[in-house]
């Protein structure tokens, strides 16, 4: 349940998150069908996956994220999308193996956002 309105910013930010991933989804399995090898194809399944999910998240921590925790965790999950996500793809495509080196900062990305949505949501009780 949202506390209030999402910022015109933060809503296209959803916005893109979650639309590139479909699209990125869609391409994978059409245009992509028959040109990616299983390994590309598991890259970019793995890059899709991580992409919905954390366009899911984004999501949550616009609407639940509370304060500079939920600042940090929007930020955090929007750079993990493009990093981690966005490496895979661009492995999958063919891109140099040193592009793989990118992969875990976005990875570490994900995992500080989750932190911070965590940390935003505690309630004085705690």
């Amino acid at each position: 349940m949202l506390r209030q309105p999402v910022s015109t910013r933060a809503g296209l930010l959803i916005g893109v998150a979650g639309a590139s991933a479909v699209l990125l989804g869609a391409f994978g399995v059409h245009a992509l069908r028959g040109v990616l090898d299983e390994h590309h194809s598991e890259l970019w399944r793995t890059a899709v996956n991580y992409h919905v999910w954390h366009a899911l998240a984004l999501t949550l921590a616009v609407g639940l994220g509370r304060g500079r925790s939920g600042r940090v965790a929007v930020t955090a999950f929007a750079f993990g999308i493009v990093l981690f996500s966005g490496s895979l793809y661009a492995l999958a495509l063919g891109a140099p193996r040193w592009t793989g080196i990118i992969t875990p900062f976005g990875g570490v990305a994900f995992i500080s956002g989750w932190i911070a949505l965590g940390l935003s949501l505690r309630t004085r009780e705690d």
